[in-house]
C-alpha cells in the first residue's frame, strides 16, 4: 500500500511539473487568475429575453509575408477575390447580411493592386479595410509620419476608411504587428515597438479602437482578458493597456484608446498529453480549425459591454494568406463555422446572429455605452459611417 501512495505522489508531482512548465513556457501565469475569476461576464441575459452574436473575423493580412515576392503576392490576393465571394454565396444573419472581413492591411507592405482587389470585396458587402502595423526600434515622430501616411492613401487612393462626422479626421481600426502593442515586447530595447505612448499617438492620430488581442501564448498578452474595455497611457511606460475602465452602459470614454478583445481561455475538449487544456485564443487556421465546439465555446465566454449582456461580442483572428491555413479559411472548415452559427445563433427567437466588421463592432459598442438597446443591427454606422469604397456598396 506504502509503494502505491509513493507512485501516486510521484506522478502527481512528476504531472505538477509538467503543468507548470507549460504555464511558465505560454506566459498563462500572465492571464490565469482573470480567467479563474472570469470578471468579464458576471451579468447573464435576462431570462426569455433574444440575444445577440455579434460576429467578427479580423484578419491579420499580410500578402508579403516571408517576403515571397510580387508573383506570390499577387496568387494570395486573388485567391481571396476569388473564393471568398463564393464562400459567402447563400450565407446571411438575421439582417440578411452576408459574412464580412475585415482585412488589417499591414503599412509596409502596402500594394495598390493588392488593396485594389479588396475594395471588390468592398464593395460587395464582404469586407472593409483597416490598419497594421509591424514596426521596430520606432520614435513618436516615425510612428505619426507612417500612420499619417498610409491612412492618407487609403482613404485619397482607395476610399477605404470613414471620416468622422464631426470633425472630419480619418478613423480606423488597429492591430499591431508581433502583438507588441505600446511597446509591450517583454525583451525590451524597443522590439517589434519601441514607442511607449502609442496609445496616445494612435488616438491622436484617428484610430478609434484596437483589435490585437488575445495574443496568448505571446508573452505581449496582458492580464487584462476578455473584455471590450478603455486603457490610458502611461507616456513613460509600456504596457498602458495591460488594465482599465471597462466599457459600460451609461458610462463615458475614459483614457485614450478602447479595447476591443476576443475570446481567449482554455479548449477542455483538447488536452496536451491528455491532461493539459490547450489555450482557446481564437486564432483560426488548419491547425486550429473553426469547429462547432470551438464556436460555442466563444459564445459561451459572453464577452460585453457591461450591463448588456444580451449582446455577446465574438471576434476572433487570423492570418489569411499564409498558404498552410488558406484551404481552411476560404473552404468547407470555414463554411460550416458560419452554417453552424446561422443553425444555432439565428433562430429569432432565443438568438439572432450578425455578421458585422471591426468598424460595426465599435459603432454598436459605443451605442451599449449610450445605453441604446433592442436590435444591433440598428447601430452598425451608430458613430463612424461606412467607406464608400468608391462605389455603393452592394451585398452579396
Amino acid at each position: 500500500m506504502n509503494l502505491v501512495v509513493v507512485g501516486v505522489g510521484v506522478a502527481a508531482l512528476a504531472a505538477g511539473g509538467v503543468l507548470w512548465r507549460e504555464i511558465r513556457q505560454k506566459h498563462i501565469q500572465t492571464w490565469l487568475w482573470s480567467y479563474l475569476r472570469r470578471d468579464w461576464a458576471q451579468a447573464q441575459a435576462p431570462a426569455g429575453e433574444t440575444r445577440h452574436l455579434l460576429f467578427c473575423f479580423v484578419d491579420h493580412f499580410e500578402p508579403g509575408y516571408q517576403q515571397p515576392g510580387l508573383e506570390v503576392e499577387r496568387r494570395r490576393v486573388a485567391r481571396w477575390r476569388q473564393e471568398y465571394p463564393a464562400l459567402c454565396a447563400g450565407l446571411s444573419d438575421s439582417d440578411g447580411r452576408p459574412p464580412v472581413h475585415s482585412f488589417f492591411y499591414p503599412e509596409e507592405e502596402y500594394r495598390p493592386e493588392h488593396l485594389d482587389a479588396l475594395v471588390e470585396l468592398c464593395r460587395m458587402g464582404l469586407g472593409e479595410i483597416e490598419v497594421h502595423l509591424h514596426h521596430h526600434h520606432d520614435t513618436e515622430a516615425g510612428l505619426r509620419e507612417k500612420l499619417r501616411r498610409f491612412t492618407t492613401v487609403l482613404a485619397d487612393r482607395h476610399d477605404a476608411l470613414p471620416r468622422d462626422p464631426q470633425t472630419g479626421q480619418l478613423r480606423w481600426g488597429f492591430i499591431h504587428g508581433n502583438w507588441a502593442l505600446d511597446n509591450a515586447h517583454p525583451r525590451g530595447d524597443g522590439y517589434c515597438c519601441g514607442v511607449n505612448n502609442e496609445l496616445i499617438v494612435l488616438r491622436e492620430e484617428g484610430c478609434y479602437a484596437d483589435f490585437t488581442f488575445p495574443a496568448a501564448p505571446d508573452p505581449c498578452q496582458p492580464p487584462t482578458i476578455n473584455q471590450i474595455y478603455y486603457a490610458k497611457d502611461d507616456p513613460d511606460a509600456p504596457r498602458s493597456h495591460d488594465r482599465g475602465r471597462r466599457v459600460t452602459v451609461g458610462g463615458q470614454p475614459w483614457g485614450d484608446l478602447m479595447l476591443i478583445q476576443g475570446p481567449l481561455g482554455f479548449n477542455m475538449s483538447s488536452r496536451k498529453f491528455g491532461l493539459i487544456p490547450r489555450i482557446e485564443n481564437a486564432d483560426v487556421r488548419t491547425s486550429c480549425p473553426p469547429t462547432p465546439d470551438r464556436v460555442d465555446a466563444w459564445v459561451k465566454m459572453g464577452i460585453q459591454v457591461e450591463g448588456r449582456p444580451e449582446w455577446v461580442f465574438v471576434k476572433v483572428h487570423t492570418h489569411g494568406t499564409q498558404e498552410r491555413d488558406t484551404d481552411t479559411l476560404l473552404g468547407q472548415p470555414m463554411r460550416e463555422a458560419f452554417e453552424h452559427m446561422q443553425r444555432h445563433y439565428n433562430d429569432g427567437s432565443r438568438w439572432q446572429l450578425h455578421y458585422v466588421s471591426a468598424r460595426e463592432m465599435y459603432n454598436i459598442a459605443k451605442a451599449a455605452e449610450a445605453g441604446e438597446r433592442g436590435n444591433p443591427n440598428a447601430y452598425r454606422d451608430y458613430i463612424l459611417p461606412r467607406p464608400g469604397y468608391g462605389a455603393t456598396a452592394t451585398a452579396s
